[in-house]
């Protein structure tokens, strides 16, 4: 990283000494004498000796002479308002240059950490690992794509990160997660259930070639899919099959339980086409994730559940009992934390730099 500053700096360094370098060289231009005024005398001369040579007529040679001479003083004047300018030092401009990136340098040293090393991506996914209750947004999607990369076969943790990704309003990201997990689970309806509605989602509430075909797969493996059946319902009229896309409305109205809040809007959007021919205007669906089901969230449960049942089979490990402590400290989990806290003071009762890290576990990051 310092390397990148030294360079920028010398960058700098020698686009602002080329700007000093032609503000020099105009300040010393600006004393010259100026080679227009030369022109125009010359002119004067050249008109009184075509008048002598009787090549011009006097009337003539008066109009010629006043109309040079009044563009000779024009440029004088010019000329002498230049030259009162008082010209950009060369130190001045060096002055202005160096100032602020001496500033700004001092200013970096001060606030700045010159000497720390950057923190390549596999060190912070080391540190996502161990503590992943304290990963970021980004970090909890890093963790998710190593899961999967190690998990080749499992579709779960492309389908947290679907859910992480639409929680942060990233539905192409979203679906692209969960075009991978069909790939890998290509019988798991939810999966494609999850992919339709994001593909709604994209498409504004219409039901699109791609959303009706991840609804049809949808139907194939959960006949009993009241979103799909209804997507696909809602396709068929807009095609104009609107006697089948109704029969196939309200058959699943009589299949929802009484009491069901979908009913009314089926019903609505029932009347709206019989009346009208057309369904009401579309509503984007609501996927799974963002009505806060499949929290991204659990996926961190998760890991830290999973160290604690490593250290049940395996409890000779100090480091992973600070790491579940102060995961359990994190995540608000009082008792589990005392639970673990006991079990760890007295396995490592004679190790006194445990019993302090174990301490300090207690503090919730600030």
């Amino acid at each position: 990283m310092i390397t990148l500053w030294i360079a920028a700096a010398l960058m700098a360094a020698l686009s602002a000494g080329l700007v000093m370098y032609r503000a020099a060289r105009s300040a010393r231009l600006a004393g010259a004498p100026d080679p227009a005024m030369a022109v125009y005398r010359r002119q004067l001369a050249e008109i009184d000796d075509l008048a002598a040579r009787g090549l011009m007529g006097e009337d003539e040679r008066r109009a010629a002479r006043a109309e040079t001479g009044r563009r000779l003083l024009a440029q004088a004047d010019t000329h002498e308002s230049a030259a009162a300018a008082r010209p950009i030092r060369p130190w001045a401009m060096m002055l202005a240059a160096g100032v602020p990136a001496i500033a700004a340098v001092a200013l970096y040293f001060v606030v700045g950490q010159p000497a720390m090393p950057d923190l390549p991506f596999k060190a912070r996914l080391a540190q996502w690992q161990a503590h992943p209750e304290q990963a970021p947004p980004e970090g909890l999607g890093a963790l998710l794509n190593e899961l999967a990369r190690r998990k080749p076969n499992d579709a779960e943790p492309l389908v947290q990160l679907a859910r992480l990704d639409l929680q942060l309003g990233d539905n192409a990201g979203a679906a692209h997660a969960l075009r991978r997990a069909a790939l890998v689970a290509p019988n798991r309806a939810d999966v494609w259930a999850i992919l339709a509605e994001v593909q709604i989602l994209q498409a504004q509430g219409q039901v699109d070639a791609q959303a009706e075909a991840s609804l049809r797969k949808v139907v194939a493996l959960d006949p009993a899919n009241d979103t799909a059946r209804y997507y696909l319902a809602r396709a068929r009229i807009l095609r104009g099959e609107t006697a089948q896309g109704l029969a196939d409305w309200r058959a699943l109205d009589a299949a929802l339980p009484v009491g069901d809040p979908r009913r009314a809007t089926l019903e609505a959007d029932i009347a709206a086409v019989e009346k009208t021919g057309k369904p009401v205007p579309p509503a984007a669906p609501v996927a799974e994730a963002q009505a806060g089901q499949g929290d991204p969230s659990a996926m961190i449960h998760q890991m830290v559940d999973g160290l604690a049942a490593r250290l049940k089979t395996n409890p000779d490990d100090p480091a992973g009992w600070v790491r579940l402590v102060r995961a359990y400290t994190v995540l608000g989990e009082t008792d589990k934390r005392d639970a673990a806290l006991a079990e760890a003071r007295r396995r490592y009762a004679a190790r006194p730099d445990v019993l302090s890290q174990l301490n300090a576990a207690l503090t919730p990051p600030r």
